[in-house]
């Protein structure tokens, strides 16, 4: 969810404040009459009437929002709209996060926390589908336009409709409507299929198949998944392989969802989803857990100075509870590349989840002899976390994982913090998690 959401809202089309806008009125005038140019057999033929129609569906689909914009301040929206007052306000919770919502006759605004308008929702429409009425039109005036003079305009427009379709996309999958969200990315991508745009646009593509997955349409998300996967488009670390892989399983395909694990597997070994995904069918099918290590040899051999390739065979390891394995393959990291990071990170986050599992074994003994001995565990499963994350710290650059890296050494460090050396690590981790970057 967070991804999804992360990645539509990096696609939201930022409009501009539009002094323009037409009335509703003007704008439905302005269609009716245009529509009688392109239903008149004299004139329809040419294509500028279509051009005039798709721009009067354009400016009717427009109308409803008002002079607002996205990412605009309450105090520049005043100056736009004459101080227009909305009928009602409250606040709500949308995809994880707080906002304002502000009640118009033809619309809502959604406002951030830090006063933005972050989404506009129009309830009253001037048409039903007055982008899939424009969309048309240009369609049909291309296709007249047989010298192509035209082309620059009408090729402007459907871009502009296929980014209106993505900012309806992102607005129903933050308003909770998935199965909406999915058809508009499917509209974004028909959109710029069309001449004289005809261009992929692969993310709409893997995200009209995402939406529906998070909907639980999985014919339709498949039917998605393979087409982005087709065009070469395989979402973050090849998601849509285990995307697949999640509906053929769910759909009782096992062998078929392994298929598609291994087939990812062999793209992006360093894929999570993937990996994990593997190591539960091979767990849960009573088949043979050699087979990941067999993909994982393969993997080396076409790139054996790859250290992202260890961290993955320490991950499989620390997984399947082989912890002398893992920390050899971990270590291995370091020796072909010093500065990867993520070697060092495994192995201090295996440390430190099996240091939590011993408190929390701990906490549930009621025998002290065995409870003194799982608390010795404790402690030096937790001290021998410190050094990785330390070093990972020492050669990360990004200030978000720094933070994160510090937090897990903050944690440790206050277990040991009554002896000065650990005192000094700990306040010096906790600065660094209190001002929310790297030092």
């Amino acid at each position: 969810m967070k991804r999804i959401f992360t990645v539509l809202a990096l696609l939201a089309v930022i409009t501009s404040a539009n002094a323009q806008v037409k009335s509703i009125s003007a704008a439905q005038n302005a269609v009716e009459n245009a529509k009688k140019d392109v239903e008149n057999p004299k004139k329809n033929t040419k294509f500028a009437p279509w051009i005039k129609y798709g721009k009067a569906l354009m400016d009717a689909y427009d109308a409803p929002a008002g002079a607002g914009w996205i990412n605009a301040t309450r105090q520049e929206l005043q100056l736009v709209t004459n101080n227009e007052k909305p009928v009602s306000s409250e606040n709500v919770t949308l995809a994880g996060a707080n906002w304002v919502k502000e009640v118009y006759p033809t619309r809502n605004y959604y406002f951030t926390e830090d006063g933005h308008l972050g989404l506009i929702e129009i309830t009253k429409p001037v048409y039903e589908n007055a982008l899939d009425m424009a969309l048309d039109a240009y369609k049909t005036a291309n296709e007249l336009d047989v010298k192509h003079s035209k082309t620059k305009d009408i090729t402007g427009a459907i871009l502009s409709i296929a980014g209106k379709y993505v900012d309806e996309a992102y607005t129903a999958y933050t308003l909770g409507d998935l199965a909406k969200a999915s058809e508009y990315f499917e509209k974004s991508a028909y959109a710029n299929s069309l001449e004289p745009v005809a261009q992929v646009d692969s993310n709409s593509i893997y995200n009209a198949g995402f939406t529906a997955w998070l909907a639980g349409n999985m014919d339709r998300a498949k039917t998605f998944f393979e087409k982005s996967a087709k065009i070469g488009y395989y979402g973050d670390d090849g998601e849509v392989f285990a995307k697949l892989a999640d509906i053929a399983e769910k759909g009782g395909n096992h062998e078929e969802s392994k298929d598609y694990l291994e087939e990812g597997f062999q793209k992006f070994p360093q894929s999570q989803s993937i990996l994990v995904g593997l190591i539960n069918y091979y767990l849960t099918s009573n088949g043979s857990t050699d087979r990941l290590f067999e993909l994982l040899g393969e993997a080396k051999k076409n790139e054996p100075n790859n250290a992202s390739l260890y961290y993955v065979e320490g991950n499989i390891c620390n997984q399947l509870g082989k912890i002398d394995e893992a920390v050899a393959a971990y270590d291995q990291c370091a020796s072909i590349d010093p500065n990867y990071a993520f070697g060092y990170i495994g192995k201090g986050q295996m440390f430190y989840n099996q240091a939590i599992k011993y408190s929390e074994d701990a906490s549930n003994e009621m025998d002290d002899a065995k409870y003194m001995a799982l608390v010795d565990k404790f402690e030096n499963s937790l001290k021998a976390c410190i050094e990785p994350f330390e070093k990972a710290l020492g050669v990360l650059t990004d200030d978000a994982t720094k933070v994160a890296v510090a937090e897990y050494l903050k944690n440790a460090c206050f277990r040991f913090r009554t002896e000065p050396e650990f005192q000094e690590k700990y306040d010096k981790y906790a600065a660094i998690v209190a001002a929310g970057t790297a030092q």
